[in-house]
This record gives C-alpha cells, structure tokens and sequence, in this order.
C-alpha cells in the first residue's frame, strides 16, 4: 500500500514535471517573441554576419522579447550554422518556429534599389555597393570588363546608358551579373517599339539618344526647357554643326565644378570634347533620367541654333538663330561673370 502511494506522488509529480516541460517548450516554440506591436521591422543580415551578430541586432533594437529562446529554436533547427545574408521582415506577434525557418529559407524581402545624379563609374559602383551586397570593385571591374559589356550589346563608354535612373526592387543578395542581367532587361522594357521609332526618326540609337539626353539634362537647369534645349542640338547635329556642348568640357577635363569654360578648356584633345569633334561623343557623360531622354524623343521643333545661360542666373536661357543674335547674348552673361567675380 505504501508503495502504491509512493508510485501515485512519483507520478502525479513526473506529469507536473512533464507538462511543465511541454507547456515550456510549447512557448518556446509556438509563443509570440516580437516585441514591435503594429508595424514589422527589417532586419538586414550582413554577407559577415554571424549568429551572434545577428542576435545582438535583435536584442539591441529590441525586437526580439526573448532572445534566450530564440537562441535556442536556433540551434536546435541548425540555423546557427546557416546563416544567410539578405533583408527580412520581422512581423508583430511571429514565434521563434516561424522567424527562424523563414531565416534558414532565406526568405527574404526586396529592397528598393535606386540611382540618380550618376556621372562617373565610380560613383555608380559607389551606390549599387552601398545599397546591395554587392562588392564595389567587382561591380566596377563588370563596367569595365569589355568581353562581358560586349556580350551585353554595350562598349566600356556607352555601357552607362544601359542604367536608367529609377527605382528597382531587388534582392539585396543580387549578385553584381545578376544585377547587370536585371538592368538589360529594364533598359530593353523602357525601349519600347514607340520610343525606338522615335529614335530612329531621329536618325539615332537608343545609346545615342541617351548620349544626347546627358548632354541636354547637364544644360537643363529648368526641366521645362529640356524639349527645347534638345531641339536645339537636334538642329545643330542635322546641320553638322559641332555641338559646342559646355558640359562634354567638363566631362573630358573631369572637373564638374568649373562655372566658367574657357577658351582653353575647349581646345582639350578629347573625344568627349564636342567644340573640337563633330557629333555625339563615344557616351554618356552622366545617367540621363527618364525625363530627358523623353525629352530628347519628344523635342520641340524650332529654329533655333544657339543658346545661352540668362545674365540673371534663374536657370533659364537665351536662344538665338543666329551667332550675330547669340553673340550679344552672350556678352550680356559675361558681363554679369565679370561683375560676380567669377572667372573659373
């Protein structure tokens, strides 16, 4: 009898013990361990990260309730050996079972990828870097890779046309072909049958409409004077005039802070240099926007063949037909130079 009764309490206590246990890893588990009530957070996960690191973004962002626990639902579904880099959502209320597999699946969410006021390669290679896990100077090695740019349908001077400023949703995980892969497409989307019959009523490429696009949108300080200011090159290129395009200077001596090109400047021997060679130079000299090269597609119709900055500086522009008419113009800006103090 005192067996049985010893046999009883051992029992009763073990089906404590054991449904203290299952309640215990049941909310280990199953229990919500998001702390944010209403809105997700993101997390990024480095390409250097470790568990510890990451675990230590959730503690100290306090998102994670208990980081003890998520620690372990780590380690038992192997996940603290299997990081994966990327971006993911932590969602109100999710369980430790529901943030770790999405973790291990690599689950991870889009990022918005956007570029804009790009000149140069460098600074390109500079934006994708900072925004992706991308590796800097393998992507800027990719610009610069003529074998795999050929492939591609791009030269090492026009393969910037091929990246159309406007924002991309990608994976932060995109590998820097992946990425190059992505922007053929999108350049291919944009050159719809519609805009590549206007280029070719042009008499132009699509890579020499974007050319011609970066040259007005350097020129354009009011966007309103863009079609106009294309319509002027467009003139000044049907009648084989040089283009005599003060930003393409700037490009070949790679100085965008000069206010004032001199005489000398223009007699640089580059083929960027549009007061020495005839026609468009070899590409781009910066990422013109979706608004520019439209403007390009679409430009005004006009007689026009000159133009100059407005002695006010409000951005605007003098045009002219004639170099007797733009030559007074263009006194009346040198003067207000002169009188500014500004001589470079």
């Amino acid at each position: 009898m005192q067996k049985r009764k010893r046999f009883m309490i051992g029992l009763v206590i073990f089906s404590v013990i054991l449904t203290s246990f299952s309640f215990y890893f049941y909310q280990v588990f199953y229990g919500s361990n998001i702390l944010r009530e209403g809105s997700a957070t993101a997390i990024l996960i480095d390409n250097d990260d470790t568990f510890d690191s990451l675990r230590n973004k959730a503690y100290d962002r306090k998102i994670v309730d208990d980081i003890l626990s998520f620690s372990f639902v780590s380690k038992v579904l192997g996940y603290q050996d299997n990081i994966k880099p990327g971006l993911y959502l932590f969602e109100p209320e999710m369980t430790n079972l529901a943030i770790v597999r999405r973790l291990r699946a690599g689950d991870q969410i889009p990022i918005d990828l956007t570029f804009n006021n790009i000149r140069f390669k460098e600074q390109l290679a500079d934006k994708i870097a900072e925004s992706t896990g991308i590796n800097r100077s393998e992507f800027l090695s990719l610009l610069n890779n003529e074998a795999y740019i050929n492939e591609l349908g791009f030269t090492k001077e026009t393969i910037m046309a091929m990246f159309i400023p406007n924002t991309y949703e990608v994976y932060w995980t995109i590998s820097a072909k992946g990425l190059f892969s992505r922007m053929q497409k999108e350049f291919e989307k944009f050159w719809n049958a519609d805009r590549k019959a206007k280029a070719e009523a042009l008499g132009l490429t699509p890579v020499e409409v974007s050319t011609l696009a970066a040259i007005v949108q350097d020129e354009c300080s009011i966007q309103s004077e863009s079609p106009k200011i294309a319509g002027l090159y467009v003139n000044r290129i049907k009648e084989n005039m040089l283009l005599q395009a003060d930003p393409t200077v700037k490009f070949a001596l790679g100085d965008f802070t000069i206010q004032r090109v001199l005489t000398a400047d223009t007699r640089i021997d580059s083929p960027y240099n549009t007061y020495k060679y005839r026609g468009l130079p070899p590409g781009p000299i910066n990422l013109p926007t979706i608004k520019s090269l439209d403007a390009v597609l679409n430009y005004e119709k006009h007689d026009y063949l000159y133009m100059c900055a407005k002695e006010d500086f409000s951005g605007y522009h003098r045009f002219a037909k004639t170099l007797t008419e733009h030559n007074r113009n263009a006194r009346l800006f040198q003067q207000e130079m002169n009188r500014r103090k500004i001589y470079r």
